[in-house]
């Protein structure tokens, strides 16, 4: 898994209105729990876009007032109006500890049946796993080089070393459909769509 250092000041006052006051300046308010303590602090909204807007997942190096801590991000929250980053969550990590973790996937290889004139439909994007932090991959290979026209992969039809798949095993993660479904699918996705849910308010 890739590294990405982060560095942060911590908080000494905390409500909403000083999550404000930071928000207000550019500011994002966090929170690290997992270790020995919670920690509060903050960092400028620009820190975080290398490791925010990219569908890669990092472990992360946090320094913060210049003492470091190993960490994955969980959780995100963003304004409803303005869509800009409002609040992080880390979990401290270490070597003696599983981790719980959503990793990306990549699909490798190129279907039979996708050749064949079938339409390759990917349904998940990412696959929650358990693991120790340095057994934890960069992505999670699929290869779909003998899915034929019909066929699908599920979740329980995976297995990587050293890591246990949380997810229900019997949710489809990619399958090859005749381009006429595939097509009647998308249709009748497209007519029944609704507008998306606001994000919940953002945390103090």
């Amino acid at each position: 898994m890739k590294t990405i250092e982060i560095k942060a000041v911590s908080r000494d006052q905390f409500g909403k209105k000083s999550s404000n006051s930071l928000r207000a300046e550019g500011n994002v308010p966090c929170v690290m729990y997992g270790g020995k303590e919670t920690l509060h602090f903050y960092a400028h909204e620009n820190t975080f876009r290398g490791l925010v807007y990219t569908p890669e997942v990092y472990q992360v190096n946090l320094n913060i007032d210049g003492k470091s801590y190993n960490a994955v991000m969980k959780d995100l929250q963003f304004h409803p109006v303005s869509d800009r980053l409002q609040h992080i969550d880390f979990m401290e990590v270490s070597e003696e500890k599983p981790v719980l973790i959503g990793l990306p996937i990549k699909i490798t290889g190129e279907s039979s049946g996708v050749k064949a004139g079938g339409k390759l439909k990917v349904k998940r994007r990412t696959l929650k796993v358990k693991g120790m932090i340095n057994d934890l991959p960069e992505h999670l290979n699929i290869d779909i080089t003998g899915l034929e026209i019909g066929q699908s992969i599920k979740i329980g039809d995976l297995s990587y070393d050293k890591l246990e798949i949380i997810d229900n095993k019997r949710a489809m993660i990619v399958a090859v459909a005749t381009s006429r479904l595939a097509m009647k699918e998308e249709g009748a996705a497209g007519e029944g769509a609704e507008a998306p849910e606001a994000e919940a308010a953002p945390a103090e």
